[in-house]
């Protein structure tokens, strides 16, 4: 696809679209996760998207959100915890595979690395999505694990 030209906006996320960030989390969630996951694990995620201490510390720009749009419908979403930490990734079924994901990634990697000096990266990647974070060049850290009904693969990606 050389000479095309990306059709979609990513920049950081604006306070006002936390709930709609979140919304787009939740039906992807619903679309691709929740079958994976046990009621507890659906729960769990759940309560973390909808917590008010993870909102105000959006909010105190504690936690990083970019987005990507297009015209005016957003149409992925990636969070960042602990500078260093993916905590959300998330494009909507209509965007799959159109290279917003990665998108989201370079942005946030691109901030990170040279807004923040952060070299090194993780995730806990959902089991629908461990084959994109191997092909962008993420690593496994340890095996699948569960904690409060959530499966996920520790992964890690040094920053160049």
């Amino acid at each position: 696809m050389a000479g095309t030209v990306f059709p979609y906006e990513i920049r950081m996320a604006y306070q006002g679209e936390w709930e709609e960030a979140m919304a787009l989390a939740w039906k992807t969630f619903l679309e691709f996760e929740a079958d994976d996951y046990s009621p507890e694990g659906i729960r769990s995620f759940e309560d973390f998207i909808t917590d008010s201490t993870l909102r105000r510390m959006f909010i105190m720009g504690a936690y990083q959100m970019f987005v990507a749009l297009d015209g005016a419908r957003m149409a992925g979403m990636i969070t960042v915890r602990g500078n260093s930490h993916i905590s959300l990734l998330f494009v909507d079924k209509e965007y799959h595979r159109k290279g917003i994901g990665r998108a989201l990634m370079q942005d946030l990697c691109r901030y990170l690395r040279t807004e923040l000096n952060i070299r090194r990266v993780t995730v806990n990647a959902a089991p629908f999505g461990i084959g994109f974070y191997h092909k962008i060049g993420f690593t496994d850290l340890e095996p699948e694990q569960m904690s409060s009904g959530i499966r996920y693969t520790p992964m890690e990606m040094v920053l160049k």
